[in-house]
């Protein structure tokens, strides 16, 4: 029985403060699942609880089987703390958790990096799969689309506004190509990259959008399904995805996060846990690293207008 002021402290901070979001997104970005917290590790009641959130670059389940491993793996390399996966129905979902501070820990796009740094977050890392930061355009094997003009008037399907490999980035690429992006097309946003490539799939967008990352997953998992799609453009790439933590973490838990996740190419039981995220290595780097994207974003939003 606990009956230590401190330790009933620590016991309703993770009964309140360990919110795990897994919602399912459809085809149409609507929720078909509620707000649930899930609880998958024992923890030592007295250790400080710290959310690492990381953005939706796949959906809910698909991200719980990607990287909840990876949390897992720093809870063995941490003291005096408890790190808790944390996963986002949808970009904006997201968005919103990383404007408020929710996340002590978070692993942004590019685009997330630069509104990080801006919300009080530094960047200490970033994953390390050199050029896999660019988006992909594809379309139907059977299709009849062979330039970008046979774009025109149909409709294109995007995980959200603010995915910058799989929307902003080819965007601007269309852009850069003659396509006047909000009036050539119409665009959609169905919540993951899955679901992208799943309306391309099904005939309901005549394109659609992913990252390199999520394409190879989707060839790996379904080979059938995705036999039936190509990639038609690529773009250019963009720094990889960061590693941030908020600035009121404490530096010498950031330094223990960092130590342990840039080790672990170097043992059998980091590489397991990097092969399933399809990651070489994380590398370390810092705010300046991103200063090209936000070059990028205001080039955008100059020649475009906002991302949202």
């Amino acid at each position: 029985m606990i009956t230590s002021p401190k330790a009933i402290v620590r016991v309703w901070q993770l009964l309140f403060l360990l919110p795990v979001s897994f919602l399912l997104c459809a085809c149409n970005g609507t929720d078909t699942a509620s707000y649930q917290p899930e609880f998958s590790e024992t923890t030592d009641s007295l250790s400080k609880v710290y959310i690492f959130g990381v953005h939706p670059q796949r959906n809910p389940i698909k991200l719980r089987e990607v990287f909840g491993p990876l949390v897992t793996y720093l809870n063995q390399h941490v003291t005096d703390a408890h790190l808790v996966f944390e996963a986002s129905r949808n970009f904006a979902a997201y968005d919103q958790k990383q404007a408020s501070r929710q996340f002590d820990f978070a692993l942004p796009n590019p685009y997330g990096t630069v509104k990080g740094i801006e919300s009080g977050y530094r960047v200490f890392g970033k994953m390390g799969n050199e050029g896999d930061l660019r988006g992909l355009i594809l379309v139907r094997k059977d299709s009849k689309v062979q330039s970008i003009d046979d774009l025109k008037s149909k409709t294109l399907s995007f995980p959200g506004p603010t995915a910058l490999a799989a929307t902003i980035l080819p965007k601007y690429f269309l852009f850069s190509q003659g396509l006047d992006v909000k009036t050539d097309f119409k665009s959609i946003y169905v919540g993951s990259m899955e679901s992208s490539m799943t309306n391309v799939l099904r005939g309901n967008v005549t394109a659609g959008t992913a990252y390199p990352p999520a394409w190879r997953d989707f060839n790996r998992t379904d080979p059938e399904m995705a036999s039936q799609l190509k990639v038609m453009w690529k773009t250019d790439a963009m720094p990889d995805n960061s590693l941030m933590a908020r600035d009121d973490v404490p530096q010498e838990l950031v330094d223990e996060v960092a130590k342990a996740l840039f080790d672990m190419h170097n043992t059998e039981k980091g590489r397991a846990v990097l092969a399933k995220m399809d990651l070489e290595k994380f590398k370390p780097a810092t705010n300046q690293d991103y200063s090209v994207v936000n070059d990028f974003i205001k080039k955008y939003e100059t020649q475009i207008g906002s991302v949202n």
